[in-house]
């Protein structure tokens, strides 16, 4: 019987993916085998020996301590993509309300005071305040052009916009999604001074905190709009809210409010309402729990931060091993050394390795006894050992 042990409320529809007789799920459990969660902050949470994974309902990871977690041969799953939609959309609204003063106009006209002749009269005369922008022929700039970059990119264009695209890490599935009309960017200094609304799509780490700063938004435009639906800290704020008090800065439409932005004109924050939407949610732990259950189950490894792809189909052999080590030179000849001597075939076998990490997995033709497992995990460089099922 499997623990799973959620941290979060999870999509019912996700938990219906595990079995009953097969698992416990509840937010309060003793050794669970897996963590589930969405914003649960785990970096002082306490890390239980039967841990074998954690599975972030969502994209982003920061709210989970990734670096420990490798140190003992867990990995951190998640679901890219999932909740794509949700946020593009979200996106596309920013840029209306920012093109059309849409917030502010909404503000005015929800404090208007008097008879309804005198709020109609106090209309016509303040609506010219509020005029704004369409976005047929502007430039939109999209950084990062993950699953969520790659929608938004596209669906600019369907609205007339002109798309410049900036991620010199792409994939080559999301190059192949990205519509050839958007453009590619030379590099992010350029494309910043060619755009009237950017947009960020990019996880938050030391390459990108502070990636517009003052010096990068003094290359843009006057009257440019700024959107982050990514992760605070990726954008300065100080620098933007500077920025629109100069007149360099139109607006500024975030997910991540803060006092210093929650209130200054020229910005719109919204709760972190990106990937809030009851589809979203359903897609993202749908994903992830059966990423963890293959995991369990098989010990494939799909959409880990931390760990490399590895999808080994199963033989007619149930002797499965999973093996996860430091990514050193002659590992898999010390494990595959040890099986052997112990009167063990290998009938399957693939490894792959990420960084400083590297994981195994082991068809074999005789179950694996207690001492064995036990001399594997005993090999320097190694972090865990565990049968697949167990």
């Amino acid at each position: 019987m499997y623990k799973i042990q959620t941290l979060n409320n999870i999509s019912v529809v996700g938990l219906e993916t595990f079995p009953r007789d097969k698992y416990e799920i509840a937010s309060e459990i003793q050794n669970p085998d897996a963590i589930l969660l969405r914003s649960f902050k785990m970096h002082d949470y306490p890390i239980s020996p039967s841990l074998k994974a954690v599975g972030r309902a969502g994209a982003g990871v920061n709210n989970i301590p990734v670096d420990k977690l490798s140190q003992i041969g867990v990995p951190v799953f998640n679901t890219p993509g999932a909740n794509a939609n949700a946020v593009k959309e979200l996106v596309l609204a920013g840029m209306f309300l920012a093109a059309r003063n849409i917030c502010q106009g909404w503000d005015y006209a929800r404090n208007l005071q008097g008879s309804d002749e005198e709020v109609s009269k106090q209309t016509e005369s303040g609506k010219s305040k509020f005029a704004g922008f369409e976005l047929p022929g502007r430039t939109l700039g999209v950084i990062g052009l993950g699953a969520i970059g790659v929608k938004v990119a596209n669906a600019a264009l369907s609205l007339g916009m002109k798309v410049i695209g900036y991620d010199p890490v792409i994939t080559v599935k999301n190059a192949w999604e990205v519509a050839s009309d958007v453009q590619q960017a030379v590099s992010l200094d350029d494309m910043l001074s060619k755009v009237d609304m950017v947009t960020f799509h990019v996880p938050l780490n030391d390459k990108t905190k502070n990636m517009l700063d003052a010096n990068r938004i003094n290359l843009m435009k006057k009257g440019v709009v700024i959107l982050n639906f990514a992760r605070g800290g990726i954008v300065n704020d100080e620098a933007v809210c500077q920025a629109i008090q100069a007149g360099k800065v139109k607006g500024y439409v975030c997910d991540f409010p803060t006092n210093l932005l929650k209130n200054h004109p020229g910005v719109i924050t919204l709760p972190h309402l990106g990937a809030s939407t009851e589809e979203a949610e359903d897609n993202c732990a749908f994903m992830v729990s059966n990423q963890i259950r293959d995991f369990l189950e098989n010990g494939n490894i799909v959409n880990s931060v931390n760990f490399p792809e590895v999808k080994m189909l199963r033989t007619e052999s149930e002797n499965r091993l999973a093996i996860t080590n430091m990514n050193e030179p002659n590992m898999v000849a010390q494990i595959s050394s040890d099986i052997g001597k112990n009167g063990l075939n290998i009938l399957d076998m693939l490894n792959k390795s990420k960084g400083n990490l590297a994981y195994t997995l082991m068809d074999l033709d005789k179950e694996v006894s207690d001492e064995v497992l036990q001399n594997i995990k005993n090999i320097k460089g190694v972090l865990s050992v565990r049968r697949v099922p167990v």
